[in-house]
């Protein structure tokens, strides 16, 4: 017959319980410097990757554009 330790179970209890409290710890640490971060960035008007793409698209079709008109411009010239 196997007996317990009532010492053993309080002990695993214990580090059981302490393992939870630090994996919070560490959740609400993670929590707090990704909101450090962000405030952060934001306050230095740094643009987001969907703002950048997109005013690059715009970019790049006012450049197609522009050489579509020049294109057109020298046309005329030639007549």
């Amino acid at each position: 017959m196997q007996t317990r330790n009532k010492f053993f179970d309080d002990m695993s209890q214990i580090m059981t319980n302490a393992m939870g409290v630090a994996q919070g710890a560490k959740d609400e640490a993670e929590n707090a410097m990704k909101g450090l971060m962000d405030r952060w960035l934001a306050d230095r008007d740094f643009v987001t990757r969907e703002e950048f793409d997109a005013v690059r698209a715009m970019a790049q079709k006012a450049r197609e554009e522009n050489e579509a008109l020049k294109a057109r411009l020298d046309k005329l010239d030639a007549k």
